[in-house]
């Protein structure tokens, strides 16, 4: 990955083939940036004058100041009004200006991170958000900055430049040690989530249900949490009808993956995230349309996102205990495969009709969902790519949310308004779970034609096998993957929910009065 350097030197004496600073809507220049500015004869101000820049969020001016300045270049980087400057905001504009200054071949970069009472202006909704500004400007240039290009042959004249090296600048010396702890966080944070777009930008020849649990195995080993992979004998001993009901048609066998990190005290009740991995999703007997099917490699992306949380958990040392269960399967069509109208029994007992295979993601998740009873959990957070009405109703720019705490669903909601990772809460009524009752088992798998509400009637399944645990359900369809590059998501696999729920749990852990980075002794 990028490296990154903390330097403390002073800004005008700073060599760098791109200096980035930071500017917001209708502010006058003040501190350094106003030093820096009277060094270059007034050159920032009069692109403001002259409307060329003029501070609106992810708008980029590139100056060169070579001469001046010791930094070849400046780039001016826009956050729009200042009042309104959020750590999304901040994110968003460090990950546009990092991509326009790889896009211009620079091969180091360096952001200023200023710290006097302009900075405390300019900062204010990321500081009230609990964020540091070097943390949220790390995040979002490494997170800019990903690429997924290991099946291209790209050597020689056409290898592509890149950004090599990321520079942040204090402003004084003192800011030194918590700015070296903000970034080391956010470049962790960061590595958890570029690691689950790798798994989900794979092609489904490469992950397979035993690749997932060979990288869950190295997770473990590497940040000291405990992996155990239940294989198909193993879940006929628990009655895991479900998951090997969708199993039973490919080749490839299914496995469970429990990867566990216990950064809590030995007696505290987990938080449990579940996510579905299907690492290809044919339908099954009811066949997808060829059109798109290649996509379906993403159908593993909330596997992917679970393990990418309980790698930054740990890698953050957060003081809390966190279980991630991922159910992973291929759904093929083959003379073993499940059908139109076999009912299948669940781990807890219920038994399942089934009248769509493409709605197998549910299947496999009610069988971990009754698994995940068992850990007690103080919450239990699933998520999947389950439904393609969400995109219906949210399109990309959110995912559902739905449970049976109201809580537990504002918490994760407000947590995904700082990170970015917005959810937006559809309701559970009791109708739509009598939708999902059979006249020939306990439940179907889709509802009746003419119920419609597919993603809610899907959590309405879902919610069968969860319990009285405070559960929330995300269905992350819409979100998982980019069809175009956004400032920090560059077109592809998004890792949408890995910073959304650790900041949730960061939040769990503060809720006990424990520190992140201070775990359990």
């Amino acid at each position: 990955m990028i490296k990154t350097t903390i330097k403390h030197e002073r800004l005008l004496q700073h060599k760098t083939e791109c200096l980035i600073l930071f500017c917001a809507e209708e502010k006058k220049l003040s501190g350094k940036v106003a030093e820096l500015d009277s060094r270059l004869k007034g050159l920032i101000k009069t692109a403001f004058k002259n409307k060329r820049f003029e501070g609106k969020l992810n708008q980029t001016l590139l100056l060169n100041v070579k001469g001046p300045l010791r930094a070849d270049h400046l780039l001016l980087a826009g956050l729009g009004k200042s009042e309104e400057v959020t750590a999304d905001k901040l994110r968003q504009a460090a990950g546009t200006a990092a991509r326009r200054a790889e896009n211009a071949n620079f091969k180091t970069i360096t952001f200023y991170i200023p710290t006097d009472e302009s900075a405390k202006d300019l900062y204010a909704g990321v500081l009230e958000s609990s964020d540091d500004p070097a943390k949220t400007v790390t995040e979002g240039s490494l997170l800019s900055l990903y690429h997924f290009d290991q099946y291209k042959e790209n050597s020689g004249k056409d290898k592509p430049s890149r950004v090599r090296q990321i520079i942040l600048l204090p402003a004084s010396k003192v800011q030194v040690p918590p700015m070296r702890l903000a970034v080391g966080r956010g470049r962790k944070l960061a590595e958890a989530v570029c690691a689950s777009r790798d798994l989900i930008s794979h092609p489904s020849n490469t992950v397979t249900p035993s690749y997932l649990a060979d990288t869950a195995r190295e997770y473990a080993k590497t940040f000291k949490m405990t992996c155990k992979v239940l294989g198909t004998r193993d879940m006929k001993k628990l009655g895991m009808g479900a998951l090997l009901g969708v199993s039973q048609g490919s080749q490839e066998p299914p496995a469970f993956i429990i990867l566990e990190y216990n950064g809590g005290s030995k007696n505290d009740p987990p938080v449990v995230i579940v996510g579905k991995g299907i690492t290809f999703d044919t339908g099954g007997i009811s066949l997808k349309p060829p059109a798109n099917m290649h996509e379906m490699k993403k159908d593993m992306s909330g596997g992917a996102v679970t393990l990418g949380a309980l790698r930054a958990a740990a890698a953050l040392k957060i003081p809390l205990n966190v279980v991630g269960l991922v159910p992973t399967s291929e759904n093929m069509p083959s003379g073993t495969a499940i059908k139109p109208g076999d009912i299948l029994k669940s781990m807890s007992g219920k038994t399942i009709e089934v009248l769509n295979t493409d709605a197998e993601g549910r299947l496999i998740l009610a069988d971990a969902l009754t698994y995940a009873a068992r850990y007690k959990p103080k919450a239990l957070i699933d998520l999947a790519t389950l439904t393609g009405a969400v995109i219906m109703a949210l399109g990309h720019e959110a995912a559902a949310v739905l449970g049976n705490d109201d809580e537990l669903v504002h918490r994760l909601q407000q947590c995904g308004d700082i990170t970015g990772e917005r959810l937006w809460p559809l309701p559970l009524w009791p109708e739509y779970e009598k939708a999902m009752k059979s006249d020939m088992a306990d439940l179907k798998n889709i509802a009746s034609p003419g119920v419609g509400a597919g993603t809610i009637t899907g959590a309405a399944f879902l919610k069968a096998f969860v319990g009285d645990q405070p559960w929330c359900h995300l269905d992350i369809a819409g979100t998982s993957w980019s069809g175009e590059d956004n400032p920090y998501t560059p077109k592809g696999s998004s890792g949408f929910g890995v910073r959304l729920l650790v900041r949730f749990l960061e939040q769990e852990a503060e809720s006990n009065g424990r520190q992140p980075g201070k775990p359990r002794k």
